[in-house]
Protein backbone atom coordinates (compact mmCIF):
# COMPACT_ATOMS: atom_id res chain seq x y z
CA UNK A 1 0.00 0.00 0.00
CA UNK A 2 3.06 2.52 0.73
CA UNK A 3 4.31 1.49 -2.79
CA UNK A 4 0.64 2.87 -3.82
CA UNK A 5 0.46 5.75 -2.16
CA UNK A 6 4.06 7.01 -3.34
CA UNK A 7 2.56 6.65 -6.71
CA UNK A 8 -0.57 8.65 -6.19
CA UNK A 9 1.63 11.40 -4.28
CA UNK A 10 -0.62 12.22 -1.49
CA UNK A 11 0.96 15.63 -1.22
CA UNK A 12 -0.24 16.74 -4.35
CA UNK A 13 -4.17 16.06 -3.64
CA UNK A 14 -4.29 18.50 -1.03
CA UNK A 15 -4.60 21.74 -3.62
CA UNK A 16 -7.44 20.36 -5.98
CA UNK A 17 -9.45 19.13 -2.94
CA UNK A 18 -9.23 22.58 -1.50
CA UNK A 19 -9.70 24.13 -4.85
CA UNK A 20 -13.23 22.39 -5.09
CA UNK A 21 -14.00 22.93 -1.89
CA UNK A 22 -13.27 26.61 -1.88
CA UNK A 23 -15.19 26.76 -5.18
CA UNK A 24 -17.80 25.67 -3.48
CA UNK A 25 -18.08 28.18 -0.72
CA UNK A 26 -17.43 31.09 -2.67
CA UNK A 27 -20.78 29.96 -4.95
CA UNK A 28 -22.57 29.81 -1.55
CA UNK A 29 -21.45 33.07 -0.11
CA UNK A 30 -21.64 34.72 -3.78
CA UNK A 31 -24.63 36.78 -5.45
CA UNK A 32 -25.33 34.38 -7.78
CA UNK A 33 -26.20 31.54 -5.27
CA UNK A 34 -29.79 29.85 -6.31
CA UNK A 35 -30.83 29.08 -2.60
CA UNK A 36 -32.02 32.33 -1.06
CA UNK A 37 -32.51 30.89 2.59
CA UNK A 38 -28.73 30.26 2.05
CA UNK A 39 -29.44 27.26 4.30
CA UNK A 40 -26.57 24.90 4.99
CA UNK A 41 -27.92 21.48 4.62
CA UNK A 42 -26.70 18.31 4.42
CA UNK A 43 -27.49 17.58 0.80
CA UNK A 44 -24.73 20.42 0.54
CA UNK A 45 -21.95 19.85 3.01
CA UNK A 46 -22.58 15.85 0.92
CA UNK A 47 -22.44 17.35 -2.24
CA UNK A 48 -19.31 19.21 -1.88
CA UNK A 49 -18.00 16.60 -0.08
CA UNK A 50 -18.02 14.27 -2.39
CA UNK A 51 -16.88 16.47 -5.33
CA UNK A 52 -13.63 17.56 -3.93
CA UNK A 53 -12.79 13.56 -3.02
CA UNK A 54 -13.39 12.93 -6.33
CA UNK A 55 -11.37 15.94 -7.07
CA UNK A 56 -8.70 13.97 -5.37
CA UNK A 57 -8.83 10.72 -6.77
CA UNK A 58 -8.78 12.78 -10.23
CA UNK A 59 -5.59 14.00 -9.43
CA UNK A 60 -4.25 11.16 -7.92
CA UNK A 61 -4.59 9.05 -11.08
CA UNK A 62 -3.42 12.10 -12.94
CA UNK A 63 -0.20 11.34 -11.55
CA UNK A 64 0.03 7.78 -11.90
CA UNK A 65 -0.51 7.90 -15.50
CA UNK A 66 1.77 10.56 -15.97
CA UNK A 67 4.20 9.00 -14.16
CA UNK A 68 3.58 5.82 -16.64
CA UNK A 69 3.92 8.10 -19.45
CA UNK A 70 7.32 9.48 -18.16
CA UNK A 71 8.98 5.79 -17.08
CA UNK A 72 12.05 6.56 -19.07
CA UNK A 73 12.53 10.45 -18.14
CA UNK A 74 12.04 9.10 -14.44
CA UNK A 75 14.29 6.83 -14.70
CA UNK A 76 17.14 9.79 -15.39
CA UNK A 77 15.12 12.35 -13.34
CA UNK A 78 13.33 10.16 -10.30
CA UNK A 79 14.85 7.26 -9.92
CA UNK A 80 13.60 6.56 -6.75
CA UNK A 81 9.66 6.55 -8.00
CA UNK A 82 7.84 3.25 -7.65
CA UNK A 83 6.95 2.52 -10.79
CA UNK A 84 10.99 3.18 -12.08
CA UNK A 85 12.14 1.05 -9.01
CA UNK A 86 10.13 -1.82 -9.83
CA UNK A 87 7.88 -1.52 -6.48
CA UNK A 88 4.84 -1.09 -8.77
CA UNK A 89 4.79 -3.32 -12.13
CA UNK A 90 2.87 -0.97 -14.89
CA UNK A 91 -0.14 -3.09 -15.50
CA UNK A 92 -1.32 -2.98 -12.25
CA UNK A 93 -0.15 1.00 -12.05
CA UNK A 94 -2.70 1.07 -15.00
CA UNK A 95 -5.27 -1.05 -13.04
CA UNK A 96 -5.36 1.40 -10.12
CA UNK A 97 -5.43 4.95 -12.75
CA UNK A 98 -8.30 2.95 -14.14
CA UNK A 99 -10.57 2.62 -11.10
CA UNK A 100 -9.35 6.35 -9.78
CA UNK A 101 -11.09 7.63 -12.59
CA UNK A 102 -14.26 5.66 -12.55
CA UNK A 103 -14.06 6.46 -9.00
CA UNK A 104 -13.46 10.91 -9.83
CA UNK A 105 -16.12 10.98 -12.40
CA UNK A 106 -19.07 8.64 -12.10
CA UNK A 107 -20.29 10.43 -8.95
CA UNK A 108 -19.83 13.85 -10.11
CA UNK A 109 -23.19 13.33 -12.24
CA UNK A 110 -25.35 13.40 -9.02
CA UNK A 111 -23.27 16.66 -7.95
CA UNK A 112 -26.05 18.99 -8.89
CA UNK A 113 -27.13 22.33 -7.24
CA UNK A 114 -29.98 23.36 -5.36
CA UNK A 115 -32.66 23.20 -5.53
CA UNK A 116 -32.49 19.49 -6.96
CA UNK A 117 -31.76 17.48 -3.54
CA UNK A 118 -33.49 13.71 -4.30
CA UNK A 119 -31.74 10.96 -6.28
CA UNK A 120 -34.21 11.00 -9.09
CA UNK A 121 -33.84 14.77 -9.24
CA UNK A 122 -29.68 14.89 -9.25
CA UNK A 123 -30.16 11.71 -12.06
CA UNK A 124 -32.71 14.11 -14.06
CA UNK A 125 -31.11 17.22 -13.90
CA UNK A 126 -31.26 19.35 -16.69
CA UNK A 127 -27.84 19.21 -18.84
CA UNK A 128 -26.81 22.45 -17.81
CA UNK A 129 -26.49 21.76 -14.05
CA UNK A 130 -23.93 18.49 -14.86
CA UNK A 131 -21.31 20.85 -15.87
CA UNK A 132 -19.01 19.54 -12.44
CA UNK A 133 -19.43 15.85 -14.98
CA UNK A 134 -18.29 17.41 -18.05
CA UNK A 135 -15.30 19.48 -16.33
CA UNK A 136 -14.56 16.07 -14.83
CA UNK A 137 -14.71 14.70 -17.52
CA UNK A 138 -12.49 17.28 -19.49
CA UNK A 139 -9.96 17.26 -16.62
CA UNK A 140 -9.44 13.33 -17.25
CA UNK A 141 -9.04 14.11 -20.88
CA UNK A 142 -6.26 16.36 -20.44
CA UNK A 143 -4.56 14.02 -18.24
CA UNK A 144 -3.97 12.63 -21.71
CA UNK A 145 -3.24 14.74 -23.85
CA UNK A 146 -0.66 16.20 -21.28
CA UNK A 147 1.49 12.78 -20.98
CA UNK A 148 0.73 10.64 -24.22
CA UNK A 149 2.03 11.50 -27.45
CA UNK A 150 -1.22 9.70 -28.90
CA UNK A 151 -2.93 12.61 -27.96
CA UNK A 152 -0.90 15.35 -28.36
CA UNK A 153 1.71 15.17 -25.40
CA UNK A 154 1.59 19.10 -24.79
CA UNK A 155 4.13 18.25 -22.04
CA UNK A 156 6.89 18.40 -25.12
CA UNK A 157 6.01 22.12 -25.42
CA UNK A 158 7.01 24.70 -22.78
CA UNK A 159 3.65 26.80 -23.03
CA UNK A 160 1.05 24.00 -23.98
CA UNK A 161 2.28 21.89 -21.20
CA UNK A 162 1.68 25.19 -18.70
CA UNK A 163 -1.60 26.06 -20.46
CA UNK A 164 -3.04 22.51 -19.94
CA UNK A 165 -2.31 22.68 -16.41
CA UNK A 166 -3.23 26.09 -15.65
CA UNK A 167 -6.85 25.61 -17.59
CA UNK A 168 -7.38 22.32 -15.75
CA UNK A 169 -6.16 22.39 -12.00
CA UNK A 170 -6.26 26.03 -12.04
CA UNK A 171 -9.51 27.48 -13.56
CA UNK A 172 -11.82 24.58 -14.34
CA UNK A 173 -11.13 23.00 -10.90
CA UNK A 174 -12.71 26.51 -9.29
CA UNK A 175 -15.18 26.30 -11.99
CA UNK A 176 -15.98 22.66 -11.00
CA UNK A 177 -16.17 23.72 -7.49
CA UNK A 178 -18.68 26.69 -8.24
CA UNK A 179 -21.18 24.42 -10.45
CA UNK A 180 -21.71 22.36 -6.74
CA UNK A 181 -23.77 25.12 -5.47
CA UNK A 182 -24.50 27.63 -8.15
CA UNK A 183 -24.58 28.03 -11.88
CA UNK A 184 -21.29 28.39 -13.82
CA UNK A 185 -23.75 30.45 -16.34
CA UNK A 186 -22.55 34.14 -15.13
CA UNK A 187 -18.97 35.40 -15.18
CA UNK A 188 -17.98 35.21 -11.54
CA UNK A 189 -16.68 31.94 -11.41
CA UNK A 190 -14.70 32.24 -14.47
CA UNK A 191 -13.03 35.34 -13.27
CA UNK A 192 -11.80 33.58 -10.21
CA UNK A 193 -11.08 30.41 -12.14
CA UNK A 194 -9.28 32.59 -14.52
CA UNK A 195 -6.73 34.03 -11.81
CA UNK A 196 -5.73 30.68 -10.51
CA UNK A 197 -5.12 29.82 -14.37
CA UNK A 198 -3.19 32.61 -14.95
CA UNK A 199 -1.38 32.06 -11.73
CA UNK A 200 -0.47 28.61 -12.43
CA UNK A 201 0.33 29.54 -16.32
CA UNK A 202 3.90 30.50 -14.72
CA UNK A 203 4.53 29.34 -11.08
CA UNK A 204 4.02 25.57 -12.67
CA UNK A 205 7.29 25.75 -14.27
CA UNK A 206 9.16 25.79 -10.76
CA UNK A 207 9.09 22.00 -11.12
CA UNK A 208 10.83 21.60 -14.45
CA UNK A 209 14.11 23.25 -13.65
CA UNK A 210 15.79 20.40 -11.32
CA UNK A 211 14.42 18.30 -14.33
CA UNK A 212 15.84 19.63 -17.20
CA UNK A 213 18.68 16.94 -17.78
CA UNK A 214 16.18 13.88 -18.22
CA UNK A 215 13.34 16.22 -20.18
CA UNK A 216 15.36 17.59 -22.37
CA UNK A 217 17.42 13.70 -23.46
CA UNK A 218 13.85 12.45 -23.86
CA UNK A 219 12.36 15.67 -26.37
CA UNK A 220 10.12 17.45 -23.48
CA UNK A 221 10.99 21.32 -24.25
CA UNK A 222 9.73 22.88 -21.22
CA UNK A 223 10.78 26.52 -20.24
CA UNK A 224 13.68 26.54 -18.68
CA UNK A 225 15.19 24.07 -21.38
CA UNK A 226 13.51 26.50 -23.90
CA UNK A 227 14.74 29.69 -22.49
CA UNK A 228 17.68 28.79 -20.05
CA UNK A 229 17.23 28.94 -16.26
CA UNK A 230 18.21 32.92 -15.62
CA UNK A 231 15.44 33.87 -18.26
CA UNK A 232 13.08 31.57 -17.63
CA UNK A 233 13.11 32.88 -14.00
CA UNK A 234 12.46 36.31 -15.16
CA UNK A 235 9.42 35.23 -17.51
CA UNK A 236 8.47 33.37 -14.39
CA UNK A 237 8.34 35.95 -12.13
CA UNK A 238 5.43 38.02 -12.87
CA UNK A 239 3.34 35.43 -12.68
CA UNK A 240 3.64 34.67 -9.00
CA UNK A 241 2.44 38.91 -8.44
CA UNK A 242 0.07 39.84 -11.01
CA UNK A 243 -3.24 37.33 -10.76
CA UNK A 244 -3.08 38.40 -6.85
CA UNK A 245 -3.20 42.11 -8.12
CA UNK A 246 -6.38 41.21 -10.11
CA UNK A 247 -8.40 40.13 -7.09
CA UNK A 248 -8.52 43.73 -5.87
CA UNK A 249 -9.20 44.80 -9.12
CA UNK A 250 -12.35 42.82 -9.98
CA UNK A 251 -13.52 43.02 -6.67
CA UNK A 252 -14.03 46.82 -7.43
CA UNK A 253 -15.01 46.04 -11.28
CA UNK A 254 -18.83 47.40 -11.58
CA UNK A 255 -19.59 44.62 -13.95
CA UNK A 256 -20.86 40.81 -14.22
CA UNK A 257 -17.54 39.40 -14.21
CA UNK A 258 -16.97 41.21 -10.72
CA UNK A 259 -16.27 39.24 -7.35
CA UNK A 260 -19.15 39.64 -5.26
CA UNK A 261 -17.32 38.51 -1.85
CA UNK A 262 -16.68 40.74 1.17
CA UNK A 263 -14.73 43.55 -0.59
CA UNK A 264 -12.62 45.00 2.09
CA UNK A 265 -11.17 41.38 3.04
CA UNK A 266 -10.51 40.68 -1.21
CA UNK A 267 -8.68 43.48 -1.34
CA UNK A 268 -6.31 42.71 1.77
CA UNK A 269 -6.05 39.19 0.70
CA UNK A 270 -4.95 40.10 -3.07
CA UNK A 271 -2.35 42.56 -1.76
CA UNK A 272 -0.97 40.16 0.89
CA UNK A 273 -0.95 37.21 -2.08
CA UNK A 274 1.20 39.90 -4.50
CA UNK A 275 3.99 40.46 -1.72
CA UNK A 276 4.00 36.94 -0.61
CA UNK A 277 4.40 36.12 -4.51
CA UNK A 278 7.07 39.26 -4.99
CA UNK A 279 9.15 37.75 -2.37
CA UNK A 280 8.49 34.14 -4.12
CA UNK A 281 9.48 35.94 -7.20
CA UNK A 282 12.98 37.02 -5.69
CA UNK A 283 13.80 33.67 -4.23
CA UNK A 284 13.74 33.12 -8.24
CA UNK A 285 15.90 35.42 -9.33
CA UNK A 286 18.40 35.98 -6.48
CA UNK A 287 20.01 32.84 -8.10
CA UNK A 288 18.44 31.20 -10.89
CA UNK A 289 20.98 28.43 -11.26
CA UNK A 290 20.00 27.03 -7.69
CA UNK A 291 16.54 26.09 -9.31
CA UNK A 292 18.48 23.19 -11.56
CA UNK A 293 20.30 21.47 -8.80
CA UNK A 294 17.77 21.92 -5.69
CA UNK A 295 14.93 19.10 -6.43
CA UNK A 296 12.52 20.68 -4.26
CA UNK A 297 13.40 24.37 -4.37
CA UNK A 298 11.73 26.83 -1.76
CA UNK A 299 10.20 28.46 -4.78
CA UNK A 300 8.19 25.26 -5.57
CA UNK A 301 7.15 24.58 -1.90
CA UNK A 302 6.09 28.49 -1.49
CA UNK A 303 3.89 27.79 -4.80
CA UNK A 304 1.79 24.76 -3.48
CA UNK A 305 1.53 27.22 0.08
CA UNK A 306 0.06 30.28 -2.31
CA UNK A 307 -2.12 28.37 -3.95
CA UNK A 308 -3.20 25.99 -0.98
CA UNK A 309 -3.49 29.98 0.84
CA UNK A 310 -5.33 31.43 -1.90
CA UNK A 311 -8.10 28.65 -1.49
CA UNK A 312 -8.55 29.16 2.25
CA UNK A 313 -8.74 32.70 1.61
CA UNK A 314 -10.85 33.34 -1.15
CA UNK A 315 -13.24 30.89 0.74
CA UNK A 316 -12.90 33.03 3.80
CA UNK A 317 -13.72 36.40 1.37
CA UNK A 318 -17.01 34.88 0.35
CA UNK A 319 -18.49 33.81 4.05
CA UNK A 320 -17.35 36.70 6.61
Amino acid sequence: MKHYLRLARPFTLVPPLLGIVSGAVCAFGSAHNPDPSRHVSWAVILTVAVGSLCASAMNAASNIVNQIADLEIDRKNKPERPLVTGDVPIPKAWAAAAALYVVAILPTWFVVPYPHQSFAERLWAPLPLHAAFFIYCIGALATFVYSFPAFGRSKRHWFWANFTIAVTRGGLLKVAGWSFVASVLVGEPWTIGGIFALFLLGATSTKDFSDMEGDRAHGCVTLPVRFGVARAAKIMAPFFVIPWLLIPVFTWLPSDWRLTGNRTFLTWLGLALAAWGAYTARLLLRNPEELATTENHPAWTHMYLMMMAAQIGFALGYVI
